[in-house]
């Protein structure tokens, strides 16, 4: 599975890499790891983005999620709550429906993805390190791209498959 994924997605993510500088190993290994290589793509989201309430509603789609938050979620914040569990370190587990963006092909996805990372204040700090795929996942998680604790880490295993 891990070939097939690289032979067809490596080319999306070598051209981001030409036009942000951004590492392609590194936006293989996100797609990896937010897809579960590629099996789980509804709309062609590579990247798990979220759609904001801008999002024109043909770019975006309800789907089912995992959010782990330090508090637990209020009504207003997620259009559906399914379940929340609290963990034994405080934090609570929830399966949630949010609204995520939409594309018409694997292409749009990535291209997004990498003007995202470039252009969002949030990941500023992190594009100094753009070109190194380990340093770059450790401060995509800080700057809170997803809300697992153990993103750095599972996009480290999956960068040294992919290396």
């Amino acid at each position: 599975k891990m070939n097939t994924f690289k032979e067809k997605y490596l080319p999306y993510a070598m051209e981001s890499e030409r036009k942000t500088g951004i590492s392609a190993i590194f936006i293989l290994a996100q797609a990896a790891l937010e897809t579960g290589w590629g099996k789980y793509a509804p709309g062609n989201m590579f990247f798990g983005i979220k759609a904001s309430a801008t999002t024109p509603a043909e770019k975006r789609q309800l789907l089912r999620t995992q959010e782990v938050l330090s508090a637990v979620p209020q009504i207003e914040d997620f259009p559906e709550i399914i379940s929340v569990r609290k963990a034994a370190n405080g934090q609570y587990y929830c399966q949630v429906r949010d609204w995520f963006r939409k594309y018409n092909s694997p292409e749009e996805s990535f291209t997004d993805h990498a003007r995202l990372l470039s252009q969002h204040p949030r990941y500023q700090k992190a594009m100094r390190y753009k070109s190194d795929p380990y340093r770059l996942a450790e401060e995509i998680a800080a700057a809170g791209y997803a809300t697992d604790p153990k993103y750095a880490y599972k996009l480290k295993i999956i960068i040294d498959q992919l290396s």
